[in-house]
């Protein structure tokens, strides 16, 4: 490496190999790229792959996605494109950017730019630029300055005039400028720069981290709302865990998230406790290993959240003990805040909360000592989310002994299954009292108002307690309950 903390020479057969495997796959991709480069030869203008397109086909990650830039200006790529194209849009054509759909691919081609900054904003002053070095050297990383020019035979020419391959190669997240330049220009870029961390499960360059932890400050420049969809891709990540270290300890997360470093409670030899922070991370990574599929932004955001209620209940005990009582209330109050505060939707918010005030439910089950109502009551009250709540309580087990991880381990086992058999016999999902309105109605003689709605409570309440009533059972219930209160 060198002294500027940029990334130095890499084996060349890795070089060489990963170059010949992104023509392999830009190959596959013939049936667009030839009749587009074509295009665009013809009519004398310059055409290249770009970005994050020519990064994930070195990669062997390349998806449907493509992006381009060109010297042609936008009315002649529109012009150009609007009879190839199966469809068309130009909402950003005002900088310089069309897109296009043409068959499974969407594809965006953006004019040279060479744009300026004036260090308050994050606008730039488009300007449209003559050359493609001018024009990467204006973007984000290197590893997303790498381009591939596109003529009537497809991909040909590889430009790197950046070293973005070797950054690539090395693991690197580095700039094209200075990172104090290119983040004073636009300081989202420290956010994605911690998001490619995630994603691509590579590292920021030294000067890179210095960078940000001088500058963090300047993320307050940023809408919430590009901030929250940068942190989304960032937990959706295969690396999460590493970025988000790394939004801590450069003291990004304190501007953005700052209950997540908050978190980094100081332990004294007196009062012992689990490191919180460790913990929330270790549960993430827990929870990630039980998602079914695809990332589950609802069950990250819980497993990341899930203690953040802990700083603030932490109280030393008599000998040397320490209590968190009602963290998970207190959590999930500032979860709803936080999250509003980014502007989640309010599903999201509802959700994350829910499960976070939930989280500690379980452990009051002791093996296997809860009746069946109290299983019917925690179904009832996890709802839709139950099965992100049993994936949330089997990843919060990080304690290292392992006589006791494999008894809660066979607790949850036995849960879930007691749970599976209620559902089969009693159908929890849709717990609902054994009368319904019009029934209490007629059973009391009283018209619709708060008197039903107390009755119908009261009934949902026995069906939690002793399970499905038949209907005579369900009356005889009923009519104790009036007669205790009088008739009224």
């Amino acid at each position: 490496m060198r002294s500027d903390g940029r990334p130095g020479t890499t084996d060349p057969e890795r070089r060489t190999r990963l170059l010949a495997g992104a023509v392999i796959a830009l190959r596959e991709l013939d049936d667009v790229l030839v009749p587009l480069g074509t295009l665009f030869e013809n009519a004398g203008h310059e055409l290249y792959l770009v970005g994050g397109s020519v990064r994930d086909a070195v990669l062997g990650r390349l998806g449907n996605d493509l992006d381009f830039t060109t010297d042609a200006r936008p009315e002649v790529v529109s012009r150009l494109l609007r009879g190839w194209a199966d469809a068309f849009w130009d909402v950003g054509i005002e900088f310089g950017t069309v897109g296009v759909r043409k068959g499974d691919h969407l594809i965006e081609i953006t004019t040279f730019r060479a744009d300026s900054y004036d260090q308050v904003s994050r606008n730039p002053e488009v300007t449209f630029g003559t050359s493609l070095e001018d024009d990467l050297i204006r973007r984000d990383f290197t590893v997303n300055a790498m381009a591939v020019q596109i003529g009537s035979s497809g991909a040909q020419d590889f430009r790197d005039p950046l070293d973005g391959l070797t950054a690539l190669l090395a693991g690197l997240i580095d700039t094209p400028a200075t990172p104090e330049q290119s983040f004073g220009d636009d300081p989202l870029r420290m956010l994605r720069a911690v998001r490619f961390v995630s994603q691509l499960g590579f590292r920021l360059a030294p000067r890179v981290w210095q960078a940000i932890t001088e500058m963090n400050g300047e993320i307050e420049r940023i809408t919430v709302e590009r901030i929250r969809a940068e942190l989304d891709k960032l937990i959706c990540g295969e690396f999460p865990i590493e970025a988000l270290d790394a939004m801590v300890e450069t003291g990004l997360a304190e501007r953005v998230l700052p209950e997540v470093p908050g978190m980094k409670l100081t332990i004294d030899e007196h009062h012992q406790h689990k490191d919180v922070y460790q913990h929330s991370l270790t549960v993430l990574r827990q929870a990630i290993d039980l998602e079914d599929g695809d990332p589950d932004l609802v069950l990250r955001w819980a497993a990341l959240l899930h203690d953040i209620g802990k700083p603030a209940t932490r109280r030393h005990e008599p000998g040397g003990g320490v209590s968190f009582h009602h963290h998970e209330v207190v959590g999930a109050k500032m979860v709803r805040k936080r999250m509003r505060a980014l502007k989640y939707p309010k599903a999201v918010v509802s959700d994350v909360a829910q499960l976070v005030f939930l989280h500690l439910r379980f452990h009051g089950y002791g093996d296997g000592a809860w009746t069946d109502s109290a299983v019917r009551r925690y179904v009832t009250d996890a709802g839709p989310l139950l099965d992100r709540l049993n994936k949330l309580v089997r990843a919060d087990c990080t304690t290292r002994n392992k006589r006791r991880a494999r008894r809660l381990q066979q607790n949850y086992d036995d849960l879930e299954q007691r749970i599976a058999d209620l559902q089969a016999a009693e159908n929890l999902e849709k717990v609902r009292p054994d009368l319904d309105g019009n029934a209490i109605m007629e059973l009391l003689g009283v018209p619709p108002g708060p008197i039903v709605g107390q009755a119908w409570r009261h009934l949902k309440e026995l069906r939690l307690d002793r399970g499905p009533l038949s209907p005579d059972e369900a009356e005889d219930a009923l009519r104790e309950w009036w007669a205790a209160r009088g008739g009224k």
